[in-house]
């Protein structure tokens, strides 16, 4: 498998995703997904990578997301282990790869938690995620008016997938998001 390196991925994801914003989310998912590889021994930069090109594609093809990248990645000969990945986050709802590693089912399971993290730290007094107790995120979760694009039941499906409790899966994604909460926009004034 031709693995790769992060500052390659980075170049790539940036040349189809001008806005700050579709960034600092990559990034958020990038640090997730390497907090979950630590967490089950697997390896921190392919699991990093995968989370940081998950929406290689939703900027300049936001219609055709999933089946873009899937085109960009495979013209630069880039490993199918990288297009199953990316592409099984969008399972169910613009896709039809299934998640089936462990990779990817956290993947499509925290995509939209970060989401909804990235929400709730913004209109904290802190501003940041460096303080934020998964009481509160629960608390959000369960008000669907609340960040109302965050699809609350693909982040439950995941957990199913995985057979993670939704708390688990929470805490570990605010502790994945706090390792990089300055790159993500959410050290806030702490």
């Amino acid at each position: 498998m031709k693995t790769l390196k992060r500052e390659e991925a980075w170049n790539l994801l940036t040349e189809y995703n001008k806005t700050a914003a579709l960034q600092k989310h990559a990034l958020a998912v990038e640090a997730a997904m390497r907090h979950f590889a630590k967490l089950k021994g697997e390896d921190e930069e392919l699991w990093g990578v995968v989370g940081l090109l998950h929406d290689l594609d939703y900027e300049m093809f936001p219609e055709e997301h999933c089946k873009k990248a899937e085109e960009i990645m495979k013209a630069r000969d880039i490993d199918e282990f990288y297009i199953h990945g990316v592409c099984s986050h969008g399972y169910g709802i613009c896709s039809d790869v299934k998640p089936e590693s462990e990779m990817e089912k956290v993947l499509f399971t925290i995509d939209e938690l970060t989401g909804l993290i990235n929400a709730l730290c913004i209109m904290r007094p802190s501003k940041s995620v460096l303080d934020l107790e998964v009481k509160s995120l629960k608390k959000k979760f369960k008000d669907k008016h609340f960040a109302a694009g965050v699809d609350r039941q693909t982040v439950l499906n995941g957990c199913e997938m995985l057979g993670m409790p939704l708390e688990e899966v929470m805490k570990e994604t605010i502790e994945g998001m706090k390792e990089n909460a300055e790159a993500i926009g959410l050290k806030g004034n702490l």
